[in-house]
């Protein structure tokens, strides 16, 4: 009996691929996108999945969006206009994280990107809203999430990120939390380790 070497094969023709945002507040409609990390996956020759390659974007506020300080500290932002940032408007940060997703759609033959992320719906909200708002077609699926909460409550008996990557065995280090890049490499080896527990065979 083999494996599925196939990421098409694992998830019905999903391409799952790890994002995490960075934002001014809860608000979708209202708060501004600050940043956004891609992980993109593949599967081995042994048919476990595993990271592939990490884009990220700083995020310029759109015009009007609402900025909260208290959100502002929990990243440990300062100034989100900082020319030190080197953020790029919206538009420009979506095309070049969207490109590489759809990059991967067409060389894995699958149909559509689904989003993982840890409260991905948060995530997947911000992500479509934004979008929306620059007239981008989205590679997500508009509803169907992968969530690490759900899937580490089941395996580890955890729900928060922090504790359960410390429960998976992979590190952490709670000075670089809360960058988008480090989180999303974190939810994407914890998604990893989950999903290659339980290994799909022919």
């Amino acid at each position: 009996m083999s494996h599925v070497t196939h990421i098409k094969d694992r998830f019905r023709g999903f391409l799952p691929v790890v994002v995490d945002v960075e934002t001014a507040g809860f608000n979708a409609d209202t708060d501004a996108l600050l940043e956004m990390a891609v992980v993109t996956l593949q599967m081995n020759s042994q048919g476990k999945l595993q990271r592939k390659a990490t884009y990220d974007q700083n995020i310029l506020p759109f015009p009007g969006a609402n900025i909260e300080e208290s959100a502002l500290k929990f990243i440990g932002m300062e100034d989100p206009f900082h020319p030190f940032r080197g953020a790029v408007g919206e538009k420009q940060a979506l095309q070049a994280l969207f490109a590489p997703i759809n990059q991967e759609l067409k060389a894995t033959g699958c149909n559509r990107a689904i989003l993982v992320g840890h409260n991905a719906f948060f995530d997947l909200n911000f992500v479509l809203k934004a979008a929306e708002r620059c007239r981008i077609k989205s590679p997500f699926h508009q509803f169907s999430t992968f969530d690490t909460v759900s899937l580490a409550g089941l395996a580890y008996g955890q729900t928060v990120l922090a504790k359960a990557v410390e429960k998976a065995g992979i590190p952490w280090d709670n000075k670089m939390a809360h960058s988008a890049v480090y989180d999303t490499e974190k939810t994407a080896d914890l998604f990893c380790q989950i999903v290659n527990q339980w290994p799909l065979s022919y």
